[in-house]
């Protein structure tokens, strides 16, 4: 195939990935095989076969089929691409919202949502930077060390649903947000040094931020109850909240009164053995100058 005289090269599952359906989530799957049936039905309409439609757009043949029958997701452009060349006057572009929802793990996507409602969010996690709070670079390095270890595809997906969390920020009315860091897990080196010297700046954005609290728990300090792991609280504007924490209630989420409660107070001892917000970014500021 030619443009002009050039050749065109069709990208293909290998170049231009789309998204795997998540196996288990079975909405999503039931979105995309809704999608993917569209496309096909719109392509026949017109009297185009895969591969002359895959010509038009820029896509291999297979990879047409595979996001036509449901086992791939269709990333925004290609909603895009089609809806012009099936003249679809803008339906087959509107179901880049229904698939933007589907298009992150299950897991990623359930806390995402709870985020978004949530007025109030309080995190101590005593081995990583929280999700909330993590550069795309930093991510992908933290992602990379993972075993069995993620394929390409699959880890720029993880990172992209990573960052999307961090829409949260751009929410009006702000909620309000408090992280508790571990100084260890600052100083450890993940990533190159630009990547590290990034995610100190970043942090110390976020920190300065008139909704957010960020406290650091010194390396000096005494034992406290979040050695264990990860502890998260969510309050919510009609007064619930749900929490969880790692080796607590089996970690799952709870939301009675009682399983929260524990979780608050072990949340608020972590933060009053931490660092204040003010003395937590000036040790941020002196980890990045040892950068």
């Amino acid at each position: 195939m030619s443009v002009d005289g050039e050749a065109v090269r069709l990208r293909t599952e290998a170049d231009e990935p789309g998204w795997e359906v998540d196996p288990d989530d079975d909405w999503g799957m039931a979105v995309i095989a809704t999608v993917g049936r569209q496309l096909k039905l719109r392509r026949e309409a017109v009297g185009l076969r895969a591969a002359e439609f895959g010509a038009q757009v820029g896509y291999g043949e297979d990879l047409v089929y595979k996001i036509e029958s449901g086992k791939r997701i269709p990333r925004p452009e290609y909603l895009d691409k089609a809806d012009n060349v099936l003249r679809a006057d803008g339906l087959l572009s509107a179901m880049k919202e229904d698939v933007e929802k589907v298009r992150y793990p299950k897991k990623v996507r359930a806390l995402a949502e709870m985020e978004a409602k949530a007025v109030e969010i309080g995190v101590y996690v005593c081995s990583s930077i929280p999700g909330l709070l993590q550069t795309p670079e930093h991510a992908r390095a933290l992602l990379e060390c993972w075993l069995p270890a993620y394929s390409p595809e699959d880890l720029e997906r993880r990172v992209a649903a990573r960052m999307a969390r961090q829409s949260i920020f751009d929410r009006s009315p702000a909620p309000a947000l408090g992280f508790v860091l571990e100084e260890a897990t600052l100083r450890r080196k993940v990533g190159c040094t630009m990547v590290r010297q990034q995610q100190f700046e970043h942090q110390l954005a976020v920190g300065r931020l008139n909704n957010v609290t960020l406290q650091v728990m010194p390396l000096d300090s005494a034992p406290h109850p979040g050695m264990s792991g990860r502890i998260e609280l969510l309050k919510f504007e009609d007064g619930t909240a749900v929490g969880r924490a790692d080796g607590t209630f089996n970690g799952r989420p709870v939301s009675n009164l009682r399983e929260l409660r524990i979780l608050e107070l072990r949340y608020g001892t972590i933060r009053a053995q931490a660092l204040p917000p003010g003395e937590s970014l000036t040790l941020i500021e002196q980890l990045l100058g040892e950068t």
